[in-house]
């Protein structure tokens, strides 16, 4: 029988949210196919970076509108959530702008972001939490994956590797903490209420997310001349063949359905040690 009792937040009682700031790729350009010569994988994270800015700035209204009132440790980490985030979005501004330099015409992956974002406003606060909790988990697990298996990013340029690997670190850091907030938002639910609802949004996020990003991808290609089905192949097959990182996260993402799921419950904090030990001089003050 579901219960009306709150499930407890499994976040490491030692876990400590670190903002690492960074700045990449100042001082030279990215190759046009800045990943391994590949203007496939290229364009897939190219696509995914634009997004970045305006849906991290969703994010962190979303989370902020939960502060007051958090538990005082909550709130420390929505505080250093935030100053993760604000770094993360001036960092992809300043790649996006190495995409615009290359030619690429970015303005209609920028205007189905604004359309997807113009469908939360009005929305109630918890709705857009929601939705939230359950991006936040996509990059996650997206920056797990990334950080475990170097094939992903391996032949890129240095700098840019360097940007996604921090952020992925960062990422899996502070996945815990729209997810503690929607525990505590929702204190009140019953379980199967939270699960529902949390079950329902990440449907409906899943298929936008897919659907938009992928739109996004082949737009770049396009513009490189790349069309048709073998091009909508080439792009499956990167995705859900080798090096398959949509493919290698379905499990991660399936676990989101479980009764009694939390981020943490998959504890990979031995991940970020292997990357931020180079970072380590740039960590700010976590809360």
């Amino acid at each position: 029988m579901w219960s009306r009792t709150v499930s407890k937040a499994k976040t490491p009682a030692d876990l400590t949210i670190t903002p690492r700031d960074l700045r990449f790729g100042r001082n030279g350009r990215y190759r046009r196919y800045w990943l391994n010569d590949d203007p496939i994988a290229t364009a897939f994270y190219n696509a995914l970076s634009v997004t970045f800015p305006k849906g991290e700035g969703f994010f962190i209204d979303s989370v902020r509108q939960f502060r007051d009132g958090a538990p005082p440790r909550l709130a420390a980490e929505i505080r250093a959530f935030i100053k993760q985030e604000v770094i993360h979005t001036r960092e992809h501004v300043a790649f996006n702008r190495h995409v615009a330099d290359q030619g690429y015409d970015t303005s209609r992956l920028e205007a189905r972001v604004d359309h997807e974002l113009a469908i939360t406003r009005g929305k109630p606060p918890i709705a857009n939490l929601a939705a939230t909790m359950c991006l936040e988990h996509f990059t996650a697990i997206l920056a797990h994956e990334l950080v475990a298996n170097p094939a992903h990013l391996a032949g890129g340029d240095q700098a840019a590797a360097d940007l996604w690997r921090w952020h992925a670190i960062e990422e899996i850091e502070h996945k815990g903490v729209a997810y503690d907030t929607w525990l505590h938002a929702t204190r009140h639910w019953g379980r199967f209420k939270r699960w529902r609802v949390k079950a329902l949004v990440m449907l409906i996020v899943t298929a936008k997310f897919f659907r938009g990003r992928t739109a996004g991808m082949l737009d770049l290609l396009a513009q490189d001349g790349l069309r048709g089905p073998g091009v909508k192949w080439r792009l499956f097959a990167y995705a859900f063949g080798r090096p398959g990182m949509a493919r290698k996260v379905l499990g991660l993402w399936l676990a989101f359905f479980l009764p009694g799921f939390h981020p943490w419950n998959h504890d990979d904090r031995a991940l970020i040690g292997l990357v931020d030990s180079e970072f380590e001089a740039a960590r700010l003050a976590g809360a």
